[in-house]
């Protein structure tokens, strides 16, 4: 959902006039009756903008939204392809099954870049299928992506993609995020956001990608179930107020965009090692669950393919391509 384009027109004149300005002036300065710009601040205000008005003066913008919407986004990214195409919707199940909807109808190079944002999603899906809890408040989003990529590389979009992230938080609030491996940003011992990638592909080439991400934003840790809240963790929790999410999801983005870049000129060194300077995980002890077994040890590293090395207990070294890694205190 977006704002059409006489509401953008009244928020822009709104945005633009120093003090509170008359219905009839906007109407004369729009071409339309006063009764239409009556029904775009109606619509404004919808969209959570909050504009007084006052039967002597008129109408003054007092502050802006805070939904991600495509409008606002525009203002403040620095991108040059990631996000210039937006999709923003109030809720849906998944902005990932949009994602794959929209490209049963369009073709995925001309969806490159997309983003699809929801301010809440009802049946989002994590790991493994594994239901992720999206309420109102947080971030929610899908990057739609036409990889020039190598097929034995695209793992590093994962890694670009929680670079990206804890960068943000990092430089947008001055808290240490870092990256737990594979997918999870944490914030201390506890999440705060996570990412999944989702890969069409067959023998030499890649169809799409889909990146999904997952933020805790503005939520409360009240919205969270007792077992989530021991594990969960919010920037409006860590932070002490609400977040200003359009500017950290800009951000984001701009952040992501780089080092997709990096990615897609072979610079695979510099993101590996970009990625071991914001873990979490190494040269930490931990638990590993892989889906043919259980095991113990010191993560010691990570290879250029993105597997994880866990010197095991009993001195074996074990790579690890896919499982759960639970940190151990």
């Amino acid at each position: 959902m977006d704002m059409n384009e006489t509401a953008i027109k009244v928020l822009k004149i709104l945005e633009e006039s120093p003090g509170p300005i008359p219905g009839e002036q906007i109407a004369e300065q729009l071409g339309i009756s006063v009764s239409n710009v009556w029904k775009q601040i109606r619509e404004l205000r919808r969209l959570g903008y909050r504009i007084s008005s006052s039967r002597g003066e008129g109408y003054r913008l007092e502050a802006r939204t805070d939904r991600l919407l495509p409008y606002e986004l525009n203002r403040k990214l620095r991108t040059r392809v990631i996000g210039r195409q937006i999709r923003h919707f109030e809720r849906t199940a998944s902005t990932g099954w949009v994602a794959k909807r929209l490209i049963t109808e369009t073709d995925p190079e001309k969806l490159h870049g997309m983003v699809i944002i929801a301010e809440e999603q009802t049946g989002g899906v994590g790991r493994l299928g594994r239901a992720w809890v999206s309420p109102a408040g947080g971030i929610w989003a899908t990057i739609v992506l036409k990889p020039k990529i190598p097929l034995d590389h695209l793992f590093m979009l994962t890694m670009a993609g929680s670079i990206a992230i804890a960068r943000a938080i990092r430089k947008e609030y001055d808290l240490s995020a870092l990256i737990k491996w594979p997918n999870d940003i944490f914030i201390g011992d506890k999440k705060v956001a996570g990412l999944l990638l989702e890969i069409s592909a067959e023998a030499d080439t890649v169809h799409y990608a889909l990146l999904g991400m997952g933020i805790d934003a503005n939520i409360s840790l009240d919205e969270l179930t007792p077992p989530l809240r021991e594990t969960v963790t919010t920037l409006e929790t860590e932070v002490g107020h609400p977040v200003d999410r359009v500017s950290l999801f800009a951000r984001i983005l701009h952040e992501f965009e780089l080092r997709y870049q990096q990615i897609e000129d072979g610079e695979y060194e510099s993101i590996i090692r970009e990625w071991k300077s914001l873990s979490l995980t190494l040269e930490r002890r931990v638990s590993i669950r892989t889906i043919n077994k259980t095991f113990s040890g010191e993560a010691i590293d990570i290879d250029e393919h993105g597997a994880l090395i866990v010197r095991k207990d009993n001195g074996k070294v074990e790579r690890v391509i896919a499982g759960d890694c639970f940190l151990q205190i």
